[in-house]
């Protein structure tokens, strides 16, 4: 190819300075140019844009580094500082996410030049393109240039070359876990040692860590990977010279790959136990020897779904499907995967649909998100790329999908790592699109109940509910999607079950309890005849709890307590008018907002809080919870930067105080819709302090002020963060907060320091808790002596054993799921209000949850 007819990509200078040959950089590592090849900028301001359009691949945790690859496929990495990874993230800002597409100029992250300029060894920012096999030449320009509007280098392009073919035997070669000594983990200037360790052989090599993995010769691959201090590796290998590189690469990583590194403990010995501790663990515990229950006939695992189920046991397995891994054309195997991938989205839209039908807008909304996973540029970007490399379509979806999964279930917050399901869920499905090898499961037994390891929530919105009971599974946890699903489908369900329930025997006549979180085995006769009776007078008694639905929930003393609905949209609004619902306690409006790639309009949010209004009668209450994201609900397009611990990060109320026109939007909506016909109310969530409060109350009072409606909203807070409870007297006292409702969810969560999705804790977290019950008590007390009022929104509100022990502690309003709403009120009817504080009055003086359903037998309610 001549010089003029080489290809050349523009870069913006990304920051205002003075631009630094980078052979002058007092580093090495950028010097050699072990990272890439580019140049340096001496800033005179604190704001780093891109240098050209394209995706962000890698944003460092500690945020002083971040890359961006362009259309042409450049990697280009901008590293602020040297030795910044050391400051943590302090006194730097992302604006953008892995994942985003960001243009030329667009705003990447802000720092604090003073402070981190105080802090750092220079401030001297590189820029270099990492993929330096894909570069002819890099021209960096001289002198003074302005950041996202001068040109700051001029990138030429290699001509595009056949690979050529290495000769002699391939074979295999790994080493032993290696533990990473470099005190901030693999940044990028121990990385880029590795990866031209990496480049000096031929083989295709792996850096392994848990079930994660990443090309050892890609400097992106390897931050993304984020290995921390003390963390365990494994370089694997596959070529001709498989062997050699294991062994220099592990030798590197030995001895730090160019760092001063301390002594880990017991010398860092590799494959020794007593090394710096993995803080995520990959493989499932091992279970103690004997029954946790003592028990042998009795299996212990957490409630997902609520019911008796008594049948014969299936075993469900899932089989592997067989792919070929390598094809000859590329653009066939493209093609393919396109249009699975399209016949895919097509039966997820039907069953979207069907979902919508049956349960609810909300439950449906779970498969609209199955569908924005297939349109994951980042997942679509790794299968193509392994089919450009020669794997066949199947192999590189199964790869891509894989690997996704195995990043989310890698993760410490257990929602998130449940997450993993829905991509194995939606990767399964185009895979066997594209291979014909479908699961057969055949027709199932009446009376069946499933056990497997895990069900999709595919499978689980596809069973068969005249032939299947209930089902187990050993994963899971009860916030999963499966779990919804079966809550909304009204099929009892246990998860995180001992593993010992995949041994047993198919045909096998077991109880399942959903309500307790258990599944019996050697049940006799007598047993089955019995709980067959138990499960008609249950019949029984919701038939007449159905029949007396539309009548207020007064207990036997006239003491009244409003039973309001949990809903999604507009379909759940009318859904709840149908089961006596005597309003709506919590719209919850990210589904809204939710299975979009932009955010609703002001007129759009308007139509359906107005829609929702008047689907309910007239006068009737309309909480709408405002945006709350974050945590394991995510959008793509309103970036959250990645955070160690989502749940205690940024989201609720402080997305909303970060992104204030997204929040003043809403409420705007909001007001808009205030003559609709319901007396509105808008609740703030995650509000954890009085200045969060302040903050979110002057947003909404600025937009009220601007509207006739001031006077038909009021506004309260959604009590989920224990300092709220704490300290509910001084946030009664606030001017306008009319009221709280309790998130008893997160809010039992919090207080005892548990994941309520986590497979072994879930079953403890109780939100009868004593703790948690003087909580809500406490509250309601400082909320009464004010004249305001404290209601329940969280899953506890459905419970009919908790009910009274609720109405004693003060409770005003309880709202529940659609579905339960008829034996709420029934509950409430069933005790005078004497009794209701007698028992909670014991409630907050019990030691456990135990003894305090023992309080309610669950053949009272």
């Amino acid at each position: 190819m001549s010089a003029e007819s080489t290809a050349r990509v523009s870069l913006r200078a990304p920051l205002t300075g003075v631009m630094v040959p980078i052979e002058d950089v007092p580093d090495p590592v950028f010097a050699r140019k072990m990272v890439g090849d580019g140049f340096s900028v001496d800033p005179l301001e604190g704001r780093l844009t891109s240098p050209v359009p394209g995706e962000v691949v890698d944003l460092q945790p500690s945020r002083h580094a971040i890359t961006v690859r362009s259309a042409e496929g450049l990697e280009i990495l901008m590293h602020i500082g040297l030795d910044t990874v050391r400051l943590g993230g302090d006194g730097f800002r992302a604006h953008v996410s892995e994942g985003q597409r960001v243009g030329a100029g667009d705003l990447l992250i802000d720092f604090d030049l003073d402070d981190v300029g105080r802090k750092a060894k220079s401030l001297l920012t590189q820029v270099v393109v990492t993929n330096t096999e894909l570069l002819s030449a890099i021209i960096p320009v001289t002198g003074l240039v302005s950041g996202g509007i001068d040109e700051a280098a001029v990138v030429e392009l290699k001509p595009l070359e056949e690979s050529t073919q290495e000769s002699g035997t391939a074979v295999d070669a790994a080493s032993d876990a290696l533990v990473v000594p470099n005190p901030t983990g693999l940044h990028a200037r121990p990385t880029a040692t590795l990866v031209a360790l990496a480049k000096q052989y031929r083989s295709d090599i792996q850096l392994r860590r848990g079930d994660d993995s990443a090309n050892a010769k890609s400097i992106v691959a390897i931050m993304s990977l984020a290995v921390a201090c003390g963390e365990k590796v494994v370089v694997t290998a596959h070529g001709t010279d498989a062997k050699e590189a294991v062994a220099a690469i592990s030798q590197g990583i030995r001895e730090g790959l160019g760092e001063d590194c301390p002594t880990l403990p017991s010398g860092g010995v590799v494959g020794t136990e007593d090394t710096i501790p993995i803080p995520t663990i990959t493989e499932p515990v091992a279970e103690t020897a004997g029954p946790r229950s003592g028990d042998w006939n009795l299996l212990l695992g957490a409630s997902a779904s609520p019911g008796l189920g008594i049948g014969r046991v299936v075993q469900l397995h899932h089989e592997d499907i067989v792919v070929e891994e390598f094809a000859e054309d590329r653009h066939k195997e493209r093609r393919k995967l396109n249009s699975a991938i399209d016949r895919a989205l097509l039966d997820l839209s039907a069953l979207q649909k069907r979902m919508s039908e049956e349960a609810s807008e909300e439950k449906a909304a779970i498969f609209a998100a199955h569908q924005e996973i297939l349109g994951d540029p980042e997942l679509l970007d790794l299968a193509a790329s392994a089919i450009d490399k020669g794997k066949s379509a199947a192999f590189a979806w199964r790869g891509a999908f894989n690997a996704f999964a195995d990043q989310l279930a890698g993760l410490k917050n257990e929602i998130l790592a449940g997450r993993a399901n829905d991509v194995r869920d939606v990767g399964q499905r185009v895979l066997e699109e594209l291979t014909g090898q479908r699961s057969e499961k055949g027709e199932l037994p009446e009376n069946t109940i499933l056990v497997a390891e895990e069900l999709t929530p595919s499978d689980t919105a596809q069973l068969d509910r005249s032939r299947v009971v209930g089902f187990a599974t050993t994963g899971g946890g009860a916030s999963s999607h499966v779990a919804i699903i079966a809550r909304s489908l009204d099929i009892p369900a246990v998860a995180g079950i001992e593993a010992r329930a995949l041994d047993i025997a198919d045909g096998t006549l077991v109880v399942l309890d959903g309500s307790k979180g258990t599944l019996r085995m050697g049940v006799t006769d007598e047993e089955v005849a019995r709980l067959r009776e138990k499960q008609a007078r249950m019949a029984e008694r919701k038939a007449v709890e159905e029949a007396a639905k539309d009548e207020p929930a007064v207990t036997t003393d006239g003491h009244r307590v409003t039973v309001v609905a949990n809903i999604g949209g507009v379909d759940d609004a009318v859904a709840s008018m149908d089961k006596g619902a005597e309003g709506v306690g919590l719209l919850r409006s990210e589904f809204v907002f939710m299975g979009r790639s932009t955010a609703p309009t002001e007129a759009e949010q308007t139509q359906i809080y107005t829609d929702c209004a008047k689907a309910l009668k007239p006068g009737q209450p309309l909480v709408i919870r405002t945006l709350d994201v974050g945590g394991d609900k995510p959008l793509a397009y309103l970036p959250i930067p990645a955070e160690e611990n989502p749940f205690l990060g940024v989201r609720g109320i402080r997305v909303g105080l970060e992104q204030p026109e997204v929040l003043r939007t809403q409420i705007r909506a909001v007001l808009a819709s205030s003559d609709a016909g319901a007396k509105l109310h808008v609740m703030f969530p995650m509000i954890a302090t009085i200045d969060d409060w302040r903050r979110a109350k002057q947003i909404f009072d600025e937009e009220r002020s601007k509207v006739a409606a001031w006077d038909r909203v009021s506004v309260g807070i959604m009590m989920e963060v224990p300092s709220v409870a704490v300290m509910a007297r001084q946030f009664a006292a606030e001017d306008g907060c009319d009221f709280f409702s309790v998130g008893t969810n997160d809010l039992t969560s919090y207080t005892l320091a548990m994941d309520r999705g986590h497979p072994k804790l879930a079953s403890q977290v109780d939100p009868c808790n004593p703790a948690v019950l003087a909580l809500i008590g406490q509250a309601a007390e400082a909320l009464h002596e004010r004249g305001k009022w404290l209601g329940v929104c969280g899953g506890v509100a459905s419970d009919p054993q908790a009910v009274p022990i609720l109405v004693g502690l003060g409770v005003d309003e309880l709202s529940c799921s659609i579905p339960a709403i008829p034996s709420v009120k029934a509950a409430v009817r069933a005790y005078d209000l004497s009794t209701c504080r007698a028992l909670a009055e014991k409630a907050v003086n019990c030691a456990t949850p135990a003894e305090v359903r023992a309080l309610v037998p669950v053949d009272e309610v």
